[in-house]
């Protein structure tokens, strides 16, 4: 392979003869990276035209190479080696990636759990924290940034010797934090959060962490002009029509890490294209895969194959049964930015929908709100309690007389479209202490043979929470929560973490409900015995 080249085979080969020739007629890649929104129809172009300042970023983003150094130098006067990044979604998975790639430390604070909160507020005399908020009204992000601040002052440290922030210029965050005396970074406001990798809130908490930007950037700027090209070699378009043009359309992409060196790139990739394409009951569902790549595919799904930059595309080693529809990809981090970017916007023109905005991610923080306002235990009461957890299921009249976990897990599963249907499991815990857990996706596609996600809450309500909404309605889902071991208050705030994380939840599984789809939801309380009774469930022989 080049530096970036696509290579597809199968099912994807044949989207891309097919589709191809015309974007390359209609000047789409020319079209995109010359910011023009009329790519996507009427109903998106008034979005588009605010959210294409990304195509830009590899030159665009180069004053902030110096700014972030001098903000370093005058952090170092602190001593400091350990960075925070309080931020979810767009604002902490790029970070996560650049860093994890870098081989450089970075603690991403994304998660509500009053235990990982908690977690975080330690090693204070060493630290310094950025806090990240397109928006600057991210309730996850303000209520951190509060924990922090009473933290350090608890310690004897001005808070405003160790915060930097990231925001959009103008945002209630950037007014509030500079009235406090905070040191700020203001980002594009014309980049939407999940492609903005390259902005101000992939860049500043990545550089201060040690992340060399410079050389991201360059990566990045080194393939603008071939993903620019009307080009039929373009891998962008390429791409893109491997994505999003199979015929019948295949909208499960399994991501397998197959020897690249962009650490943990699907997790970032998963937000791109769920949140961009899930929407208008359409959509393309990424699957991480955990592990070894599947034996075997259902033939809904495209697999990609993520190989380390400069190996060669090797297709006699794909199975036989997943040479339906393969594509391979290979490229340096900033290089991969810039094309998965690029191709799922391609993606949106071929699905015919704006790949720019998230319609149903508000209304789960709305439903939040509504249960933080009518308080902790406005909760329904559960189905019934089978040791150490607590069931409750939503969405449809399907539990039946299922008085256990493993029964309730069958039941739901029995909802489950053998064709076209994905399992989502979303568990409220700490990612870290449970990160065996995501294995129980892999365990659930060798018991049904259907693509299963694994999505941290609530994080992922700000990635793959678009798709099970918006997208087609074939989803079944495992929501995962627990009572905290202890819980911790929101400086200056009504609520605690554990009242905010456990409202999250419930909101994010009303709305899921009101959209028709089917939630079985699994309360530990009792966080060892209750996760190896879960695990158990949900990994339990094939259905």
């Amino acid at each position: 392979m080049t530096s970036l080249d696509v290579v597809a085979t199968g099912a994807a080969a044949d989207a891309v003869s097919a589709h191809v020739p015309t974007l390359v007629t209609d000047r789409v890649a020319s079209r995109l990276f010359a910011r023009d929104p009329t790519l996507w129809g009427e109903a998106a172009e008034e979005e588009a035209a605010k959210r294409l300042a990304w195509t830009g970023l590899p030159q665009g983003s180069r004053a902030l190479v110096g700014e972030v150094a001098a903000l370093r130098g005058e952090l170092s006067q602190t001593g400091y080696d350990r960075v925070v990044l309080c931020g979810m979604g767009g604002s902490s998975l790029a970070p996560e990636v650049v860093c994890a790639t870098a081989g450089v430390p970075i603690v991403v604070l994304d998660s509500s759990d009053p235990d990982v909160v908690r977690g975080a507020l330690t090693q204070l005399d060493r630290t310094v924290v950025v806090v990240s908020s397109k928006s600057g009204s991210t309730v996850e992000t303000d209520s951190q940034r509060r924990a922090f601040e009473q933290a350090f002052r608890d310690a004897g440290i001005d808070p405003t010797t160790r915060i930097v922030v990231v925001t959009d210029p103008g945002s209630p965050l950037d007014r509030e934090a500079r009235s406090a005396g905070l040191r700020v970074v203001n980002a594009d406001p014309d980049v939407g959060g999940r492609y903005s990798a390259l902005t101000a809130f992939g860049l500043v908490p990545s550089c201060l962490a040690g992340a060399d930007i410079e050389a991201l950037l360059d990566d990045a700027e080194a393939v603008v002009d071939l993903l620019a090209e009307d080009d039929e070699a373009n891998p962008a378009l390429r791409l893109g029509a491997a994505m999003a043009g199979t015929k019948p359309l295949r909208d499960k992409l399994v991501l397998v890490d197959s020897g690249t060196e962009n650490v943990g790139f699907g997790a970032w990739a998963e937000q791109l294209i769920a949140e961009s394409t899930g929407k208008d009951g359409t959509g393309i569902l990424p699957v991480v895969a955990v592990g070894d790549a599947p034996a075997h595919l259902y033939d809904d799904g495209t697999v990609v194959r993520l190989l380390a930059s400069g190996d060669d595309a090797d297709l006699d080693d794909i199975p036989a049964d997943t040479a339906a529809s393969v594509v391979t990809v290979a490229g340096p981090l900033g290089a991969q930015f810039m094309l998965w970017e690029a191709a799922t916007a391609v993606a949106g023109c071929l699905l015919g929908i704006n790949p720019f905005d998230q319609p149903d991610v508000e209304s789960a923080k709305a439903a939040a709100r509504e249960l933080l306002d009518a308080g902790i235990g406005a909760g329904a009461d559960p189905a019934f309690t089978d040791g150490p957890v607590e069931v409750r299921a939503l969405g449809g009249d399907w539990l039946g007389d299922a008085s256990t976990v493993d029964a309730a897990v069958d039941a739901l599963l029995g909802q489950l479209d053998r064709g076209r249907g994905y399992i989502a499991v979303m568990a409220y815990l700490d990612r870290e202490a449970e990160a065996d857990l995501e294995h129980v996706a892999r365990d659930l596609f060798d018991r049904t043979g259907r693509p299963a996600t694994f999505g941290w809450g609530p994080r992922f309500l700000h990635s793959t929470g678009q798709y099970h909404k918006g997208g087609p309605p074939t989803g079944v889902y495992v929501q995962i929560t627990a009572t905290p071991r202890k819980d911790l208050d929101v400086p200056g705030r009504s609520f605690t973490f554990g009242e905010f994380i456990a409202a999250q939840a419930g909101g994010d599984a009303t709305v899921l409900a009101e959209h028709g789809r089917p939630v079985l939801r699994l309360h530990l309380t009792d966080h060892e015995e209750g996760i190896r009774r879960v695990r158990a469930a949900l990994g339990r022989g094939r259905a």
